[in-house]
């Protein structure tokens, strides 16, 4: 090290060092809006869906009034067909009285000239007064049948306005869901958002500027040397004496949160893009979940609830340096904690 520091100072000043820096603070400003903008395009994809999980079970409902108001307007439709075919029938009875009595006259007129036939018409005559109290009694039971149709036409009426009412009032219970379901989402949104705030100035304030640790946009960073050993996914002393301050704030933030928000603490493990070679782990997806789980694990012991953890391996698929370098591979071997939804 003196022997570097003696040449550059021999050898003028090294720009180069800043350069390389200015360009890594660029490179890791541009992977983290990526980041933000996947992880907001994430929770707005869930939160759409579970709305329009809500709006699909109310659109059920609509259809099923719907079908209900169809089948309503087809008995109204057999009805009024019905009372068609009651009133044809009531007409050719009263066609059939009125044929009667023409008939009964003519029979009363030639009873009056023929009195050698009056035994004759007077059977007939007798016969005839009983058909017309048939026919008449007919046309009662018919107009009662007509009564009874009316009221249930006006029956199926009232219940055709009533469905029609339903829907729209429905229809008003969509609107209405979708504006409380997104007030309910902000509002989520923004208390979660202050809890994230509040605990990662927390841990900022715990961990300092400790070698290893930092924070990244919405996440808490621990490079696996501060936790594993090279190719293991066991905790080391240090690495639990870190988890232990982290431990004692997320206690701290259950606590604080509100029961009726869902929320969980995220665990990813991230490795470099070398594949391992060992038997305990045979990819690198292996040893990233292997790692997580033994926070998680570890975290449970301290206290943490158990239901607000959520571990994960991403392998070496989610790099935040695209570099070959030691230093590269270094900052892509990572812990992350992640303060998020359920």
């Amino acid at each position: 090290m003196a022997l570097s520091r003696t040449r550059r100072l021999r050898s003028g000043p090294d720009y180069w060092p800043g350069f390389v820096d200015a360009l890594s603070t660029m490179l890791l400003s541009f992977v983290f809006l990526i980041t933000v903008f996947m992880t907001a395009q994430f929770f707005l994809s869930r939160d759409v869906t579970g709305k329009d999980a809500a709006l699909q079970k109310l659109n059920r409902q609509i259809e099923e009034l719907t079908s209900l108001l169809a089948l309503e307007k087809n008995a109204k439709a057999d009805a009024q067909t019905s009372l068609s075919a009651l009133q044809a029938t009531l007409d050719d009875a009263k066609k059939d009285n009125a044929a009667l009595a023409s008939r009964l006259s003519s029979a009363e007129g030639a009873a009056a000239g023929a009195n050698g036939q009056a035994s004759d018409v007077a059977q007939r005559l007798a016969a005839e007064k009983e058909l017309s109290a048939r026919a008449a009694a007919q046309v009662d039971l018919l107009n009662q049948q007509i009564a009874a149709l009316r009221k249930q036409l006006a029956a199926i009426e009232d219940a055709l306005q009533a469905s029609e009412a339903r829907n729209s009032d429905s229809q008003a219970r969509i609107a209405d869901l979708g504006q409380r379901l997104n007030v309910a989402l902000a509002q989520k949104v923004q208390e979660l958002s202050r809890y994230r705030s509040d605990f990662f100035g927390r841990l900022r304030d715990i961990l300092g500027n400790r070698p290893g640790v930092r924070i990244v946009g919405d996440r808490f960073v621990f490079q696996s040397e501060v936790l594993f050993d090279t190719g293991q996914a066991t905790l080391n002393p240090a690495g639990k004496t870190q988890l232990d301050q982290v431990a004692s704030a997320i206690i701290d933030l259950e606590r604080e949160i509100p029961p009726e928000i869902g929320w969980v603490m995220r665990v990813d493990g991230h490795t470099d893009k070398r594949p391992i070679q060992s038997a305990q782990f045979p990819s690198n997806w292996n040893l990233s979940a292997a790692r997580a789980i033994a926070v998680v694990q570890y975290l449970v012991t301290k206290g943490v609830d158990p239901t607000h953890l959520v571990a994960a391996g991403f392998g070496e698929y989610q790099p935040i340096d695209a570099g070959d370098s030691e230093e590269a591979l270094r900052r892509n071997r990572r812990i992350e904690l992640k303060l998020t939804d359920r």
